[in-house]
Protein backbone atom coordinates (compact mmCIF):
# COMPACT_ATOMS: atom_id res chain seq x y z
CA UNK A 1 0.00 0.00 0.00
CA UNK A 2 1.24 3.59 -0.98
CA UNK A 3 1.44 6.60 1.00
CA UNK A 4 -1.26 7.55 -1.05
CA UNK A 5 -3.59 4.76 -0.62
CA UNK A 6 -5.90 4.59 2.02
CA UNK A 7 -9.30 2.83 3.16
CA UNK A 8 -12.11 5.56 2.56
CA UNK A 9 -14.12 5.59 5.50
CA UNK A 10 -17.95 4.59 4.52
CA UNK A 11 -19.38 4.04 8.15
CA UNK A 12 -21.03 6.78 9.13
CA UNK A 13 -19.72 7.19 12.34
CA UNK A 14 -15.76 6.90 10.88
CA UNK A 15 -16.54 10.28 8.71
CA UNK A 16 -18.07 11.68 11.86
CA UNK A 17 -14.65 10.85 13.76
CA UNK A 18 -13.05 12.42 10.64
CA UNK A 19 -14.60 15.45 11.60
CA UNK A 20 -13.92 15.05 14.95
CA UNK A 21 -10.30 14.88 14.41
CA UNK A 22 -10.75 18.23 12.38
CA UNK A 23 -12.31 19.99 14.92
CA UNK A 24 -9.97 18.64 17.42
CA UNK A 25 -6.73 19.82 15.58
CA UNK A 26 -8.17 23.14 14.18
CA UNK A 27 -8.87 24.09 17.89
CA UNK A 28 -5.79 23.21 19.08
CA UNK A 29 -3.81 24.48 16.78
CA UNK A 30 -5.91 27.94 16.97
CA UNK A 31 -4.69 27.86 20.83
CA UNK A 32 -1.22 27.13 20.03
CA UNK A 33 -1.08 30.46 17.80
CA UNK A 34 -3.34 32.49 19.81
CA UNK A 35 -1.09 31.66 23.24
CA UNK A 36 2.09 32.64 20.40
CA UNK A 37 0.27 36.45 19.67
CA UNK A 38 -0.61 37.29 23.39
CA UNK A 39 2.91 36.22 24.66
CA UNK A 40 4.15 39.09 21.01
CA UNK A 41 1.48 41.58 22.94
CA UNK A 42 -1.01 41.03 20.35
CA UNK A 43 -5.19 40.75 20.72
CA UNK A 44 -5.81 38.15 17.80
CA UNK A 45 -9.00 37.67 16.78
CA UNK A 46 -10.92 34.46 16.13
CA UNK A 47 -10.59 33.83 12.38
CA UNK A 48 -7.35 34.89 12.30
CA UNK A 49 -6.11 32.31 14.48
CA UNK A 50 -8.02 29.58 12.43
CA UNK A 51 -7.02 30.46 8.87
CA UNK A 52 -3.22 29.73 9.41
CA UNK A 53 -0.92 27.70 7.24
CA UNK A 54 -0.73 25.25 9.77
CA UNK A 55 -4.16 24.60 10.44
CA UNK A 56 -4.96 24.48 6.57
CA UNK A 57 -2.20 21.59 6.16
CA UNK A 58 -4.24 20.10 9.17
CA UNK A 59 -7.49 20.74 7.10
CA UNK A 60 -6.60 19.41 3.93
CA UNK A 61 -4.74 16.44 5.03
CA UNK A 62 -7.76 14.75 6.85
CA UNK A 63 -10.21 15.80 3.57
CA UNK A 64 -7.65 14.10 1.20
CA UNK A 65 -7.99 11.40 3.48
CA UNK A 66 -12.23 11.29 3.78
CA UNK A 67 -13.08 12.38 0.41
CA UNK A 68 -16.61 12.64 -0.82
CA UNK A 69 -18.43 15.88 -0.01
CA UNK A 70 -15.93 16.76 2.88
CA UNK A 71 -13.64 16.89 0.27
CA UNK A 72 -15.52 18.68 -2.48
CA UNK A 73 -15.79 21.64 -0.13
CA UNK A 74 -11.90 21.98 0.47
CA UNK A 75 -11.62 21.91 -3.77
CA UNK A 76 -14.27 25.03 -4.02
CA UNK A 77 -12.30 27.07 -1.08
CA UNK A 78 -8.83 26.51 -3.41
CA UNK A 79 -10.19 28.08 -6.26
CA UNK A 80 -9.13 31.23 -5.40
CA UNK A 81 -6.22 33.18 -7.04
CA UNK A 82 -4.46 34.55 -3.65
CA UNK A 83 -6.39 37.68 -4.43
CA UNK A 84 -9.00 37.05 -1.22
CA UNK A 85 -7.54 34.16 0.79
CA UNK A 86 -3.63 34.75 1.40
CA UNK A 87 -1.61 32.71 -1.06
CA UNK A 88 -0.12 30.71 1.53
CA UNK A 89 -3.76 29.04 2.43
CA UNK A 90 -4.59 29.30 -1.28
CA UNK A 91 -1.01 26.79 -2.63
CA UNK A 92 -2.27 24.79 0.64
CA UNK A 93 -5.74 24.16 -0.11
CA UNK A 94 -4.87 23.97 -4.05
CA UNK A 95 -3.30 20.45 -3.05
CA UNK A 96 -7.00 19.04 -2.63
CA UNK A 97 -7.34 19.34 -6.15
CA UNK A 98 -4.73 16.71 -6.95
CA UNK A 99 -3.80 14.79 -4.04
CA UNK A 100 -6.36 12.47 -2.88
CA UNK A 101 -5.71 9.37 -1.09
CA UNK A 102 -6.48 6.20 -3.14
CA UNK A 103 -8.24 2.95 -2.41
CA UNK A 104 -6.10 0.16 -1.42
CA UNK A 105 -6.07 -3.32 -3.92
CA UNK A 106 -8.56 -4.82 -1.71
CA UNK A 107 -11.45 -2.21 -1.39
CA UNK A 108 -10.95 -1.44 -5.12
CA UNK A 109 -11.71 -5.20 -6.33
CA UNK A 110 -14.42 -5.68 -3.71
CA UNK A 111 -16.19 -2.27 -5.33
CA UNK A 112 -15.36 -3.62 -9.07
CA UNK A 113 -16.76 -7.31 -7.70
CA UNK A 114 -19.89 -5.45 -6.57
CA UNK A 115 -20.67 -3.73 -9.81
CA UNK A 116 -19.87 -6.64 -12.57
CA UNK A 117 -19.66 -9.61 -10.20
CA UNK A 118 -16.19 -11.74 -9.04
CA UNK A 119 -14.77 -12.31 -12.37
CA UNK A 120 -14.93 -9.40 -13.24
CA UNK A 121 -11.40 -9.08 -15.07
CA UNK A 122 -12.67 -11.59 -17.23
CA UNK A 123 -14.37 -8.24 -18.79
CA UNK A 124 -10.85 -6.73 -19.64
CA UNK A 125 -7.79 -7.73 -21.05
CA UNK A 126 -5.70 -5.61 -19.16
CA UNK A 127 -7.18 -3.20 -15.84
CA UNK A 128 -4.54 -1.27 -14.49
CA UNK A 129 -4.42 -1.29 -10.38
CA UNK A 130 -2.81 1.95 -9.88
CA UNK A 131 -5.14 4.76 -10.72
CA UNK A 132 -4.61 7.43 -12.76
CA UNK A 133 -6.05 9.97 -11.19
CA UNK A 134 -7.86 10.03 -7.53
CA UNK A 135 -10.98 13.17 -7.14
CA UNK A 136 -13.29 13.47 -4.09
CA UNK A 137 -15.96 11.18 -5.79
CA UNK A 138 -14.23 8.26 -7.07
CA UNK A 139 -10.63 7.13 -9.06
CA UNK A 140 -9.73 6.73 -12.63
CA UNK A 141 -8.74 3.45 -13.90
CA UNK A 142 -7.32 3.01 -17.21
CA UNK A 143 -8.03 -0.44 -19.17
CA UNK A 144 -8.02 -2.12 -22.04
CA UNK A 145 -10.99 -4.71 -23.41
CA UNK A 146 -10.78 -7.30 -25.71
CA UNK A 147 -11.19 -5.89 -29.01
CA UNK A 148 -8.14 -3.36 -27.85
CA UNK A 149 -10.56 -0.02 -27.29
CA UNK A 150 -8.60 1.78 -24.16
CA UNK A 151 -10.72 2.83 -21.46
CA UNK A 152 -10.75 5.49 -18.38
CA UNK A 153 -13.32 3.53 -16.06
CA UNK A 154 -14.36 6.03 -13.12
CA UNK A 155 -14.84 4.07 -9.43
CA UNK A 156 -16.64 5.73 -7.08
CA UNK A 157 -15.62 5.41 -3.72
CA UNK A 158 -17.60 3.06 -1.30
CA UNK A 159 -20.10 4.91 0.99
CA UNK A 160 -19.39 8.47 -0.66
CA UNK A 161 -23.10 8.76 -2.01
CA UNK A 162 -24.82 7.92 1.43
CA UNK A 163 -22.24 10.01 3.29
CA UNK A 164 -23.26 13.07 1.48
CA UNK A 165 -26.20 14.37 3.93
CA UNK A 166 -24.03 13.80 7.15
CA UNK A 167 -20.94 15.22 5.70
CA UNK A 168 -22.70 18.51 4.35
CA UNK A 169 -24.30 18.92 8.18
CA UNK A 170 -21.09 18.07 9.59
CA UNK A 171 -19.40 20.79 7.61
CA UNK A 172 -22.43 23.24 8.38
CA UNK A 173 -21.88 22.06 11.81
CA UNK A 174 -17.62 23.30 11.72
CA UNK A 175 -18.64 26.68 10.00
CA UNK A 176 -21.17 27.36 12.48
CA UNK A 177 -19.08 26.34 15.61
CA UNK A 178 -16.00 28.35 13.79
CA UNK A 179 -17.13 31.74 14.44
CA UNK A 180 -15.74 32.48 10.43
CA UNK A 181 -19.40 33.93 8.92
CA UNK A 182 -21.61 36.27 10.83
CA UNK A 183 -24.60 34.47 12.63
CA UNK A 184 -26.62 36.65 10.73
CA UNK A 185 -25.85 34.72 7.29
CA UNK A 186 -27.56 32.24 5.92
CA UNK A 187 -25.69 29.46 4.52
CA UNK A 188 -28.96 27.41 4.05
CA UNK A 189 -30.07 27.87 0.17
CA UNK A 190 -26.30 27.64 -0.90
CA UNK A 191 -25.99 24.31 1.57
CA UNK A 192 -29.10 22.74 0.21
CA UNK A 193 -27.77 23.07 -3.44
CA UNK A 194 -24.53 21.80 -2.44
CA UNK A 195 -26.46 18.66 -1.20
CA UNK A 196 -28.55 18.02 -4.31
CA UNK A 197 -25.59 18.68 -6.71
CA UNK A 198 -23.19 16.27 -4.94
CA UNK A 199 -26.19 13.64 -5.03
CA UNK A 200 -26.10 14.13 -8.55
CA UNK A 201 -22.59 14.23 -9.02
CA UNK A 202 -22.49 10.50 -7.86
CA UNK A 203 -25.48 9.47 -10.06
CA UNK A 204 -22.94 8.07 -12.75
CA UNK A 205 -26.13 7.47 -15.20
CA UNK A 206 -26.93 10.72 -14.96
CA UNK A 207 -23.10 11.77 -15.81
CA UNK A 208 -22.94 9.52 -18.82
CA UNK A 209 -26.31 11.55 -20.05
CA UNK A 210 -24.34 14.86 -19.26
CA UNK A 211 -21.57 13.31 -21.00
CA UNK A 212 -23.58 12.34 -24.40
CA UNK A 213 -25.22 15.82 -24.17
CA UNK A 214 -22.03 18.13 -24.59
CA UNK A 215 -20.11 15.72 -26.97
CA UNK A 216 -23.75 16.45 -29.23
CA UNK A 217 -23.60 20.24 -27.98
CA UNK A 218 -19.40 20.44 -29.41
CA UNK A 219 -19.93 18.21 -32.05
CA UNK A 220 -17.91 19.42 -34.65
CA UNK A 221 -15.83 21.82 -32.73
CA UNK A 222 -12.28 20.98 -33.24
CA UNK A 223 -11.18 22.45 -30.34
CA UNK A 224 -12.43 20.19 -27.73
CA UNK A 225 -12.31 16.22 -27.21
CA UNK A 226 -15.31 14.56 -25.42
CA UNK A 227 -15.25 11.29 -24.40
CA UNK A 228 -18.50 8.85 -24.60
CA UNK A 229 -19.92 6.36 -22.02
CA UNK A 230 -19.43 2.74 -22.50
CA UNK A 231 -23.31 2.08 -21.81
CA UNK A 232 -22.97 -2.44 -21.42
CA UNK A 233 -20.23 -1.43 -18.13
CA UNK A 234 -22.14 1.11 -16.79
CA UNK A 235 -22.96 0.71 -13.37
CA UNK A 236 -24.45 2.80 -10.26
CA UNK A 237 -20.55 3.24 -8.81
CA UNK A 238 -18.26 2.83 -12.00
CA UNK A 239 -18.29 4.66 -14.97
CA UNK A 240 -16.50 3.55 -17.91
CA UNK A 241 -15.85 5.97 -21.05
CA UNK A 242 -12.97 6.04 -24.12
CA UNK A 243 -9.89 7.26 -23.23
CA UNK A 244 -9.10 10.36 -24.56
CA UNK A 245 -5.10 10.89 -24.35
CA UNK A 246 -3.64 14.29 -22.42
CA UNK A 247 -1.29 16.03 -20.21
CA UNK A 248 -2.39 18.24 -17.61
CA UNK A 249 -3.81 21.57 -18.47
CA UNK A 250 -0.79 23.36 -16.80
CA UNK A 251 1.65 21.60 -19.53
CA UNK A 252 0.22 24.85 -21.78
CA UNK A 253 2.36 26.68 -20.16
CA UNK A 254 5.16 24.85 -21.69
CA UNK A 255 3.26 25.50 -25.05
CA UNK A 256 4.26 28.61 -27.44
CA UNK A 257 2.45 31.45 -26.41
CA UNK A 258 -0.27 31.79 -29.48
CA UNK A 259 -1.18 28.18 -28.77
CA UNK A 260 -1.35 28.42 -25.31
CA UNK A 261 -3.51 31.37 -26.03
CA UNK A 262 -5.86 29.99 -28.13
CA UNK A 263 -6.61 27.24 -26.07
CA UNK A 264 -7.32 29.58 -23.19
CA UNK A 265 -9.42 31.64 -25.32
CA UNK A 266 -11.04 28.70 -26.59
CA UNK A 267 -12.16 27.90 -22.71
CA UNK A 268 -13.44 31.13 -21.68
CA UNK A 269 -15.75 31.52 -25.06
CA UNK A 270 -16.74 27.78 -23.86
CA UNK A 271 -17.90 29.36 -20.70
CA UNK A 272 -19.60 31.75 -22.29
CA UNK A 273 -21.50 29.78 -24.66
CA UNK A 274 -22.67 27.33 -21.76
CA UNK A 275 -23.92 30.44 -19.86
CA UNK A 276 -25.88 32.30 -23.25
CA UNK A 277 -26.41 30.02 -25.68
CA UNK A 278 -26.40 26.23 -24.15
CA UNK A 279 -28.28 26.97 -20.79
CA UNK A 280 -26.04 24.45 -19.64
CA UNK A 281 -23.03 24.41 -17.68
CA UNK A 282 -20.35 21.96 -16.39
CA UNK A 283 -19.53 23.55 -13.16
CA UNK A 284 -16.42 22.07 -11.39
CA UNK A 285 -13.29 23.99 -13.21
CA UNK A 286 -10.92 21.74 -11.18
CA UNK A 287 -7.93 21.89 -13.43
CA UNK A 288 -7.82 18.00 -13.53
CA UNK A 289 -11.17 17.93 -15.62
CA UNK A 290 -9.14 19.83 -18.58
CA UNK A 291 -6.43 17.72 -20.26
CA UNK A 292 -4.09 18.62 -23.39
CA UNK A 293 -3.48 17.12 -26.78
CA UNK A 294 -0.28 19.32 -27.74
CA UNK A 295 -0.70 17.44 -31.55
CA UNK A 296 -4.05 17.93 -32.24
CA UNK A 297 -4.18 20.90 -30.25
CA UNK A 298 -7.54 19.89 -28.79
CA UNK A 299 -8.75 20.16 -24.96
CA UNK A 300 -10.25 17.38 -24.04
CA UNK A 301 -13.48 17.89 -21.43
CA UNK A 302 -13.53 15.43 -18.22
CA UNK A 303 -16.48 14.97 -15.45
CA UNK A 304 -19.69 15.95 -16.24
CA UNK A 305 -20.98 15.11 -12.88
CA UNK A 306 -21.38 18.86 -11.89
CA UNK A 307 -23.69 20.09 -14.90
CA UNK A 308 -26.32 22.03 -14.03
CA UNK A 309 -29.09 23.66 -16.53
CA UNK A 310 -28.00 27.58 -16.26
CA UNK A 311 -31.83 29.35 -15.65
CA UNK A 312 -32.45 31.85 -17.63
CA UNK A 313 -33.20 34.42 -15.01
CA UNK A 314 -29.40 33.40 -13.92
CA UNK A 315 -28.23 34.09 -17.52
CA UNK A 316 -30.09 37.22 -17.73
CA UNK A 317 -28.51 38.82 -14.76
CA UNK A 318 -24.95 37.84 -16.06
CA UNK A 319 -25.97 39.71 -19.29
CA UNK A 320 -26.85 42.53 -17.84
CA UNK A 321 -23.24 42.29 -15.92
CA UNK A 322 -21.38 42.51 -19.12
CA UNK A 323 -23.29 44.91 -20.69
CA UNK A 324 -22.64 47.42 -17.85
CA UNK A 325 -18.98 45.77 -17.95
CA UNK A 326 -18.58 46.82 -21.50
CA UNK A 327 -20.48 50.22 -21.07
CA UNK A 328 -17.54 51.78 -18.59
CA UNK A 329 -20.37 52.71 -16.92
CA UNK A 330 -19.60 52.27 -13.00
CA UNK A 331 -23.21 53.16 -11.69
CA UNK A 332 -24.63 50.90 -13.70
CA UNK A 333 -22.45 47.59 -13.21
CA UNK A 334 -22.95 48.77 -9.77
CA UNK A 335 -26.72 48.31 -9.66
CA UNK A 336 -25.65 45.59 -12.16
CA UNK A 337 -23.83 43.37 -8.85
CA UNK A 338 -27.01 44.72 -6.26
CA UNK A 339 -29.12 43.33 -8.51
CA UNK A 340 -27.24 39.36 -9.23
CA UNK A 341 -26.38 39.14 -5.27
CA UNK A 342 -22.80 39.94 -5.64
CA UNK A 343 -23.09 42.98 -2.92
CA UNK A 344 -25.56 43.01 -0.77
CA UNK A 345 -27.61 45.97 0.02
CA UNK A 346 -26.35 46.30 3.19
CA UNK A 347 -22.77 46.80 2.09
CA UNK A 348 -23.85 48.88 -1.06
CA UNK A 349 -25.59 51.57 1.82
CA UNK A 350 -22.55 51.31 3.78
CA UNK A 351 -19.87 51.39 1.57
CA UNK A 352 -21.26 52.51 -1.43
CA UNK A 353 -18.32 55.47 -2.06
CA UNK A 354 -15.86 52.14 -1.53
CA UNK A 355 -17.53 49.69 -3.96
CA UNK A 356 -17.61 52.49 -6.51
CA UNK A 357 -13.73 53.04 -6.33
CA UNK A 358 -13.08 49.49 -6.39
CA UNK A 359 -15.13 49.24 -9.61
CA UNK A 360 -13.54 52.55 -11.04
CA UNK A 361 -9.95 50.35 -10.47
CA UNK A 362 -11.22 47.44 -11.98
CA UNK A 363 -12.68 49.18 -15.17
CA UNK A 364 -9.94 51.11 -15.77
CA UNK A 365 -7.74 47.78 -16.30
CA UNK A 366 -10.37 46.31 -17.99
CA UNK A 367 -10.24 49.49 -20.41
CA UNK A 368 -6.77 49.69 -21.24
CA UNK A 369 -6.98 46.33 -22.90
CA UNK A 370 -9.96 47.39 -25.44
CA UNK A 371 -8.90 46.87 -28.59
CA UNK A 372 -6.17 44.39 -28.13
CA UNK A 373 -5.12 41.76 -25.10
CA UNK A 374 -6.25 41.30 -21.84
CA UNK A 375 -3.42 40.51 -19.96
CA UNK A 376 -4.26 37.69 -16.86
CA UNK A 377 -1.13 37.73 -15.26
CA UNK A 378 -1.26 41.33 -14.90
CA UNK A 379 -2.22 41.70 -11.11
CA UNK A 380 -1.26 45.11 -10.45
CA UNK A 381 -4.50 46.67 -9.47
CA UNK A 382 -5.08 42.98 -7.16
CA UNK A 383 -3.47 44.77 -4.27
CA UNK A 384 -5.28 48.01 -4.18
CA UNK A 385 -8.59 45.94 -4.93
CA UNK A 386 -7.59 43.99 -1.37
CA UNK A 387 -6.88 46.79 0.90
CA UNK A 388 -10.05 49.17 -0.91
CA UNK A 389 -11.94 45.78 0.62
CA UNK A 390 -10.55 45.37 3.66
CA UNK A 391 -13.19 47.30 5.76
CA UNK A 392 -15.97 45.88 3.75
CA UNK A 393 -15.07 42.23 4.69
CA UNK A 394 -14.42 43.61 8.01
CA UNK A 395 -18.25 44.71 8.47
CA UNK A 396 -19.25 41.24 9.07
CA UNK A 397 -23.06 42.37 9.27
CA UNK A 398 -23.19 43.79 6.24
CA UNK A 399 -22.28 40.33 4.27
CA UNK A 400 -24.94 38.61 2.05
CA UNK A 401 -24.59 35.69 -0.52
CA UNK A 402 -26.04 35.42 -4.28
CA UNK A 403 -28.18 33.17 -4.80
CA UNK A 404 -27.23 29.56 -4.55
CA UNK A 405 -27.25 28.60 -8.65
CA UNK A 406 -25.09 31.75 -9.03
CA UNK A 407 -22.46 30.73 -7.19
CA UNK A 408 -22.35 27.40 -8.52
CA UNK A 409 -22.04 28.99 -11.80
CA UNK A 410 -19.28 32.08 -10.34
CA UNK A 411 -17.59 29.26 -9.42
CA UNK A 412 -17.10 27.84 -13.23
CA UNK A 413 -15.80 31.44 -14.05
CA UNK A 414 -13.80 31.84 -11.13
CA UNK A 415 -11.74 28.85 -11.81
CA UNK A 416 -11.25 29.32 -15.39
CA UNK A 417 -9.98 32.89 -14.71
CA UNK A 418 -7.70 31.32 -12.60
CA UNK A 419 -6.40 28.66 -15.16
CA UNK A 420 -6.04 31.69 -17.07
CA UNK A 421 -3.71 33.90 -14.15
CA UNK A 422 -1.87 30.83 -13.54
CA UNK A 423 -1.01 30.20 -17.35
CA UNK A 424 -0.24 33.82 -18.14
CA UNK A 425 -3.01 34.10 -20.82
CA UNK A 426 -3.35 37.25 -22.85
CA UNK A 427 -6.78 36.92 -24.65
CA UNK A 428 -9.04 39.78 -26.57
CA UNK A 429 -12.00 38.96 -23.63
CA UNK A 430 -13.55 42.43 -24.41
CA UNK A 431 -14.22 40.87 -27.98
CA UNK A 432 -14.92 37.12 -26.40
CA UNK A 433 -17.59 39.25 -24.17
CA UNK A 434 -18.96 41.51 -27.04
CA UNK A 435 -20.37 38.48 -29.31
CA UNK A 436 -22.41 37.19 -26.07
CA UNK A 437 -23.31 41.10 -24.60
Amino acid sequence: MTDRSRRVPSARLARLAGFGRIAGGVAAGALGEGARRLARGERPQLPDLLLTPANARKVTAQLSRMRGAAMKLGQMLSLDAGDMLPPELTAILARLRDEAHVMPPRQLDGVLAGAWGPDWRRRFARFEGRPLAAASIGQVHRAVLPSGQVLAVKVQYPGVAASIDADIDNVATLLRLSGLLPPGLDTGPLLAEARRQLHEEADYAREAAQMRRYAALLEGDPRFAVPRPVDDLLRPGVLPMDFQPGAPIETLADAPEDQRNAALSALLDLVLRELFDFGLMQTDPNFANYRWQADSGRIVLLDFGATRPVAPETAGAYRNLLRAGLSGDGGRLRGALVAAGFVSPAQDQRHGAVIGTMIAVLLAHVEASRGGLFDFADRGFVAELRELAAPILADRESWGLPPAETIFIQRKISGTALLCVRLGARVPLLDLVARHG
